[in-house]
């Protein structure tokens, strides 16, 4: 297993409006136009899934299966050429001001591992980029 770790994202909100945001995945609904149309096709999603097709990658779906209040939001691939676990941390030092690191562990095997370990990369900083730009 690879492990690829987001910088740590500063966001101006409580741990727990974050969390109640990102846990319902059919909050994205809220921020669906700002997803670049040219990467990502066939975007759906509902309380517990998120599925997104991306090339050439293909169709991932992403499922939630683990929910720790104001914590941590737990994922895993139910369809996806590569095996992924994906967690949302989250942790609040102060009034307003949570910090949030994002991490992917692929099972990659060795041939694919110098292909895909640059993009995994950058679509997990990108990723968390993104999610502490939103308006919680």
């Amino acid at each position: 297993m690879t492990d690829f770790v987001s910088e740590v994202q500063t966001i101006p909100y409580s741990d727990e409006r974050i969390f109640i945001m990102l846990s319902d995945l059919s909050n994205l609904e809220k921020v669906k136009d700002r997803i670049p149309q040219d990467k990502i096709k066939d975007f759906s999603f509902d309380i517990d899934t998120c599925s997104v097709t991306m090339a050439p990658v293909g169709t991932i779906t992403f499922q939630i299966v683990e929910r720790e209040p104001n914590n941590t939001i737990k994922f895993t691939t139910t369809n996806s050429p590569v095996p992924l676990h994906l967690w949302i941390q989250l942790k609040q030092v102060k009034a307003n001001d949570t910090r949030m690191k994002i991490t992917v562990r692929a099972d990659l095997n060795p041939f694919l591992k110098p292909i895909v370990s640059k993009p995994l990369q950058d679509g997990v900083d990108k990723l968390a980029t993104l999610l502490a730009n939103l308006p919680y």
